[in-house]
C-alpha cells in the first residue's frame, strides 16, 4: 500500500480540487476547436462566392 493513504474525507476533498482544476484545461481545447470550426465555414463560404 502507498505511503500515504486517506481516509473516505481525504478523498472526497482530494476529487472535488481535480474536478474544479479540469474545466481551465479544457476550455482551451474547445476554445481551438471553435476557432477551427469558424475558420472552416469562412474558408467554405469563400471558395463557393
Amino acid at each position: 500500500m502507498g505511503k500515504y493513504q486517506l481516509d473516505t474525507k481525504g478523498q472526497v476533498a482530494v476529487t472535488k480540487f481535480h474536478e474544479k482544476q479540469k474545466p481551465a484545461q479544457f476550455d482551451k481545447k474547445q476554445q481551438i476547436e471553435k476557432i477551427k470550426a469558424a475558420y472552416l465555414k469562412k474558408k467554405q463560404q469563400k471558395e463557393q462566392k
